[in-house]
């Protein structure tokens, strides 16, 4: 499995977008953590307007990806965006619902799921940028 991120800047605004792809013949378990993530993703977007707080969507998430047996990534966050990549809000994923800033019209959200199969315990290879599980179990991002 690969994840890269993107981040496209145009017009003084920018975009960021993450996605994890299987390289060969992947597992069952990789298979449904792709699922599982991408499904995560669409269980907050569905708190994602105003009248919600970002709580909701973190706690949508998290909850989605723990029933499903696996954990999310908490030293990394979704965030808003706009004329800068990482802006107010951050959007962890997990918390509590009803918690945070509301949600207002107008708010560019970058919602990302991270996901992984084993350990929530992560860490950064020398390169600086690369992060992989301390279990080496499968990590996945949209």
């Amino acid at each position: 499995m690969i994840s890269i991120d993107l981040v496209a800047e145009k017009n003084g605004y920018n975009g960021d977008a993450a996605r994890t792809h299987i390289v060969g013949k992947g597992t069952k378990e990789a298979e449904k953590l792709l699922k599982v993530t991408k499904q995560a993703f669409f269980e907050g977007i569905k708190f994602a307007k105003p009248g919600f707080r970002i709580g909701d969507i973190s706690h949508a998430i998290g909850e989605y990806v723990n029933k499903n047996g696996f954990n999310v990534v908490k030293e990394f966050q979704g965030h808003g965006i706009g004329r800068e990549m990482h802006e107010d809000p951050g959007i962890p994923n997990y918390g509590k619902a009803g918690r945070g800033p509301k949600i207002e019209k107008g708010m560019t959200l970058a919602i990302e799921p991270m996901v992984i199969a084993g350990k929530p315990d992560i860490y950064e290879l020398d390169d600086g940028w690369t992060i992989v599980t301390d279990d080496r179990k499968f990590g996945s991002t949209l």
